[in-house]
């Protein structure tokens, strides 16, 4: 069993009727948390709304809303257990991040309870993260790189209690494979994300999972990983078996 807590990321417009179905299952195989990332189409607290009405202990939680597109004031909330949301905010494409984040983390402190994470590439935003919010969420990132982007947010948030949660793009199924390449080379065509490949030295590719055997060498590095599923088709049955799967691999570690 890892050390560190395991949880599954969905994308956002998975459907209600499949986030009824797939929580309580992911709560039953003891995940830590459900993290659904926001994409045009799709509402991330809508979907978390409809598993939190299925489930009791689970976490829940944004994997990022950006907030060029869904300003922090206009974000409905109800209905959202605040014990146990993590609300992940990031700057999207705003021509000035680190003040749109910083405003965002303000009005919510306002608005909720709920923890706050914020998605971060450099180290600014990392740090502004560490110093306001509860912590970052890295994403893309390979164990060698993460273990030192984690030592910078603890150095950053001094006395502050900062969680670093990692997004990792994870396949069960060789099927998916063309799907992981097409994730892989779409993430790798953004200029920021680009660059920050290129300072690390890696591509893309190699900050996924298509196997169990890569899982081990992220535990104990960060604070919470989450494996984010991707299937061939989406389906519940695909992801009935993603998780199923990747529970195995978690507690095979």
């Amino acid at each position: 069993m890892m050390r560190t807590p395991v949880s599954i990321g969905l994308i956002g417009s998975t459907g209600d009727e499949v986030m009824r179905a797939l929580a309580p299952r992911i709560e039953r195989l003891g995940f830590n948390a459900l993290w659904l990332n926001d994409v045009p189409g799709g509402d991330s607290l809508a979907g978390l709304r409809a598993a939190a009405g299925v489930t009791e202990t689970l976490g829940l939680a944004t994997g990022v809303i950006p907030l060029d597109r869904r300003p922090a004031t206009t974000l409905d909330l109800t209905g959202l257990p605040v014990d146990r949301v993590t609300i992940g905010i990031g700057s999207g494409r705003a021509r000035h991040p680190l003040a749109l984040v910083e405003d965002g983390i303000a009005a919510l402190r306002e608005s909720t309870g709920a923890s706050i994470v914020v998605g971060a590439l450099g180290p600014r935003m990392r740090r502004l993260a560490a110093e306001q919010a509860d912590g970052v969420l890295f994403n893309w990132l390979t164990p060698e790189a993460a273990d030192p982007a984690m030592a910078d947010l603890r150095a950053a948030a001094g006395d502050r209690a900062a969680r670093g949660i990692l997004y990792v793009r994870t396949i069960v199924d060789p099927a998916a494979r063309a799907e992981l390449e097409q994730e892989a080379e779409r993430y790798g065509a953004f200029p920021s994300y680009a660059a920050n490949f290129a300072r690390l030295g890696i591509r893309a590719i190699d900050a996924t999972l298509d196997g169990p055997a890569g899982l081990p060498d992220y535990d104990g590095v960060v604070d919470e990983i989450v494996l984010r599923a991707i299937t061939p088709t989406g389906s519940l049955a695909e992801l009935e078996h993603f998780v199923e799967t990747a529970a195995g691999w978690r507690d095979a570690v």
